[in-house]
C-alpha cells in the first residue's frame, strides 16, 4: 500500500514539473522575460567607463564613482561594450 502512494506522489511531481516546463516554454514563446528588470546606468557611466578603459582610473574607482559593486561594474561595463559593437 505504501508504494502506491509513493508512486502517486513521484508521478503528480513529475506532471507537475512538465505542466511548468511548458509553461514556461509558451511564456518565452510569446515574448516574456524573466527576472528583474536592470537598474539604469547611472548618469556618469559613459564617462567613467571611458576613463577606465583608457587606463586613467581602475575598476575599483569607476564602480565606487558609479555608486554600483566592482562587479557589477565589469557586467554592465561588458554589456555596454558589446551594446556598442
Amino acid at each position: 500500500m505504501a508504494d502506491t502512494y509513493g508512486y502517486i506522489r513521484v508521478s503528480s511531481r513529475d506532471q507537475n514539473e512538465e505542466r511548468q516546463t511548458a509553461g514556461i516554454a509558451a511564456a518565452k514563446a510569446r515574448g516574456v522575460r524573466f527576472g528583474r528588470t536592470p537598474a539604469p546606468l547611472p548618469d556618469n557611466f559613459h564617462q567613467v567607463y571611458q576613463q577606465w578603459k583608457s587606463g586613467k582610473i581602475t575598476g575599483l574607482t569607476a564602480a565606487k564613482t558609479c555608486g554600483m559593486p566592482i562587479s557589477t561594474f565589469r557586467y554592465r561595463a561588458k554589456i555596454y561594450e558589446n551594446a556598442k559593437l
